[in-house]
């Protein structure tokens, strides 16, 4: 597949039938390694989870932090328990079925934060050239205490974010764009 068509295609999914291959697996994450990085540190890692019972509880802690969250565009017309109500059974469907990868990037160190990024970018490109699809979950404050903790993970070491990867189970939705040129500008704003 052309670079310029995943670019095109690439969708956020949150239905999957099934896991990557770990030959798909291992060719993604080789793909998001190809990023550069601050000071080409590579201070990526990643934890590949099979175990489907560590999913489900990562899926919980993502669905508690949905509790607390200030959805801004929904929160004049709902409590946060039915925000999560709502979101909760997409948010632990977007686990379900599907291989979840956790990236993490050492905390020392200018711009590791955007290396990570970068590795999963890299990461979202190559899952569309597999014909799988991806979704992003990022956590924040204890949350991130709590995966840490659950995973093993050593004090150095900071989330960037979960990627669920699998085959689609679901047609993507269309995305919109703003008109192109529209956000081009030159010499200024």
């Amino acid at each position: 597949m052309d670079l310029y068509e995943a670019i095109r295609k690439r969708r956020t999914i949150r239905k999957f039938k099934g896991p990557a291959t770990e030959k798909q697996l291992n060719r993604i994450i080789a793909a998001g390694t190809q990023a550069p990085s601050a000071g080409n540190r590579q201070s990526w890692e990643f934890i590949i989870i099979d175990d489907p019972g560590l999913i489900q509880k990562v899926s919980t802690i993502k669905y508690k932090l949905n509790l607390v969250y200030k959805f801004p565009d929904i929160e004049k017309c709902q409590s946060p328990e039915q925000i999560a109500a709502s979101q909760g059974p997409a948010q632990r469907e977007s686990f379900a079925n599907a291989s979840l990868v956790m990236i993490y990037h050492r905390k020392r160190g200018r711009f590791q934060d955007a290396s990570a990024w970068l590795c999963i970018e890299n990461m979202s490109l190559a899952a569309v050239a597999e014909g799988l699809g991806l979704r992003i979950a990022t956590f924040w404050g204890k949350a991130i205490g709590e995966i840490n903790q659950l995973l093993h993970v050593p004090e150095e070491f900071k989330l960037a974010a979960a990627l669920s990867i699998g085959v689609p189970a679901e047609e993507p939705v269309k995305k919109i764009h703003r008109q192109e040129g529209s956000w081009l500008h030159r010499n200024g704003f």
